[in-house]
């Protein structure tokens, strides 16, 4: 019968053994030869992020800052990211200019603010009646839309990654009722994106502003009315206290993605495993972002109702008729004048048909069944 505690010795010794010489000796090296081995530490990378939001902003200031401390950790430091507020190192419609220059590395907020330089940056936000956030999630990573989107900020010096989304977003804040198409003839409302254009087609004054303009402004009578997110965003910031009105669906925002820009010699600078963890905290970042939505936003809703007295409305009919008819023609316009545009307007345009007949056999077709109990 074999020892069994003689065999384990044996067993551990010869592990050992067989360890020191894959080791390539069978002594420990003296403490001079260890610390000489040693390999340096390595050199911490300090990053800036700028963002379009209030700090600390629910889902979207805090998506930031979550995004920040992701890239921090999952690189063991190595890349310290500090995070900048709207207004806290430059003012939040210049976060892309701020990266773009090197003033920062990265930045936080959304495509469809830089429409006034870059006519195609808007369509990777959202797009009236267009995709949903899991389409558009889809669109860009299997779609082709991430390489379009990096194709047109390529002469910015900057590279995107979608890190949030706020799933499909609300219609507005309205200080007067909306009955009939006739009632947004001189309307004062603010609306960012291509749903502001459609908003302009339709008759009404469309004012762009940050976001942590629009409450005083629309307190204020400066305009009449605004649309920001969705009731967990629409909560925190107040506006119930200046607008009374509360209308779905959000026709102009059906999935909106939100961005980090990243200076691309800054981010070519990385070795290659640390480019690949900010590539997968932005992907985390985008998945957080929209499940800390859906889960929020009833909640907030009810909220709003309940204790606040907001009203909830429906467009009427012919208003979102009215929305969808000018889409058509607005999105047509953009595209044509300006072949970027044009050429990422076909690409969603062709995937978000590919994908509908999926949809509405899918999802659609579920959430009537479910409805229907």
């Amino acid at each position: 019968m074999i020892n069994v505690n003689a065999f384990s010795k044996w067993t551990l010794a010869g592990i050992a053994a067989a360890t020191l010489v894959a080791c390539g000796g069978s002594e420990p090296s003296s403490s001079t030869e260890t610390q000489a081995a040693a390999p340096a530490a390595p050199e911490t990378i300090e990053w800036k992020m700028v963002t379009t939001w209030p700090k600390n902003f629910p889902a979207l200031g805090t998506g930031a800052e979550h995004l920040a401390e992701s890239i921090t950790a999952m690189s063991g430091g190595r890349i310290n990211v500090k995070v900048y507020a709207a207004g806290e190192l430059v003012p939040a419609l210049e976060a892309f200019d701020a990266v773009s220059r090197g003033t920062a590395q990265l930045s936080h907020g959304a495509s469809y603010y830089w429409k006034g330089k870059v006519p195609a940056a808007q369509f990777f936000t959202t797009v009236p009646y267009g995709l949903t956030a899991q389409e558009m999630n889809s669109w860009l990573t299997q779609g082709g839309g991430l390489e379009l989107w990096e194709e047109v900020y390529e002469p910015f010096n900057v590279i995107p990654l979608a890190a949030g989304n706020s799933g499909t977003q609300m219609g507005g804040w309205f200080n007067k009722e909306i009955n009939s198409v006739a009632d947004l003839n001189g309307l004062k409302m603010r609306m960012p994106g291509l749903g502001g254009e459609v908003l302009a087609d339709a008759g009404v004054t469309v004012v762009n502003m940050p976001g942590s303009e629009m409450f005083t402004a629309l307190q204020t009578g400066t305009i009449d009315a605004t649309e920001f997110v969705g009731p967990y965003n629409d909560l925190a910031f107040g506006l119930y206290k200046a607008a009374k009105y509360y209308y779905y669906p959000g026709w102009q925002e059906p999935g909106s993605a939100i961005e980090t820009v990243i200076n691309k010699d800054a981010f070519s600078a990385l070795p290659e495993d640390l480019q690949l963890i900010v590539r997968a905290a932005a992907r985390q970042a985008n998945a957080e972002m929209l499940d800390e939505f859906t889960a929020m936003n009833n909640s907030a809703l009810e909220t709003l109702i309940n204790e606040h007295g907001v009203v909830l409305k429906r467009f009427p009919d012919d208003v979102l008729a009215e929305f969808r008819a000018s889409t058509d023609v607005v999105m047509e316009r953009v595209a044509a004048n300006d072949p970027m545009s044009q050429k990422v307007y076909d690409s969603m345009k062709d995937f978000k048909q590919k994908v509908m007949k999926w949809s509405d056999i899918s999802e659609r077709a579920f959430i009537n069944a479910r409805s229907a109990e």
